[in-house]
């Protein structure tokens, strides 16, 4: 949280611990199983994270109002983390509340258990189209966020750039930006070949912004790539 500013939220922090950590493989957070319960797949990360970061808040190192949007107290600011320990600065204060807390920690865990349902319904879905069918809703989904499609690119499966997707999207100041797309149903995660593939087509149509949508998620080092040079973006 120190790295972010000291105040951000869950996501951004899950987002830097995948993307930066070298304490936490990228393949812990990754890690699925499935629900015996509900039968969906669902990430044990989620629910180490969360519970970690509840010992935090009730321990006081951090400040919430609405449970997502985090800051770190004074306290948690001035800790020395060489210092720290866990179980001594952390649980020994945290634990004795965790019994008052159980009603709302519980309604916490069943709208997670409700967003990783969603998403995995949603990701099922979409893995059971047909790669040209994904493509045409990769596309779709660009047109919603006010992109104008070039129906000459894409979606043509032969010679087509190495592009599923190409338009053009005006700011408020009249710019056009060219906005290149790529789209992978893949189970297997995208690494850093496949972002170089689509730098390549975005060269070739002098594309400014890319943007990489998939079914899977994308490697650290994909991720890292993705900063230097053309800027693109991670859809997952």
């Amino acid at each position: 949280m120190r790295s972010l500013g000291g105040q951000t939220t869950r996501k951004e922090i899950r987002r830097e611990i995948r993307e930066h950590s070298d304490k936490i493989s990228e393949q812990i957070v990754d890690e699925q199983r499935m629900s015996k319960k509900s039968g969906f797949m669902y990430h044990p990360f989620l629910y180490r994270f969360n519970f970690a970061i509840k010992h935090l808040i009730a321990a006081e190192f951090i400040n919430t109002e609405d449970n997502r949007n985090l800051e770190l107290s004074e306290k948690g600011r001035s800790v020395d983390l060489d210092q720290f320990d866990a179980s001594r600065d952390v649980r020994a204060i945290s634990e004795s509340d965790f019994i008052v807390e159980k009603e709302s920690s519980d309604k916490t865990h069943l709208h997670e258990d409700d967003e990783e349902s969603w998403r995995g319904e949603l990701l099922k879905a979409l893995s059971k189209m047909h790669p040209q069918k994904f493509e045409l809703f990769s596309r779709g989904l660009l047109t919603k966020m006010g992109v104008d499609i070039d129906e000459s690119v894409g979606v043509q499966y032969i010679s087509d750039g190495g592009l599923d997707g190409f338009g053009y999207i005006t700011s408020d100041d009249f710019r056009t930006t060219r906005v290149a797309l790529q789209a992978k149903r893949w189970d297997r995660k995208v690494s850093s070949p496949e972002i170089d593939k689509l730098r390549g087509a975005m060269d070739k149509y002098n594309a400014e912004y890319g943007i990489f949508i998939t079914t899977s998620d994308f490697t650290r080092e994909a991720m890292r790539v993705t900063k230097s040079g053309t800027r693109i973006g991670l859809l997952r």
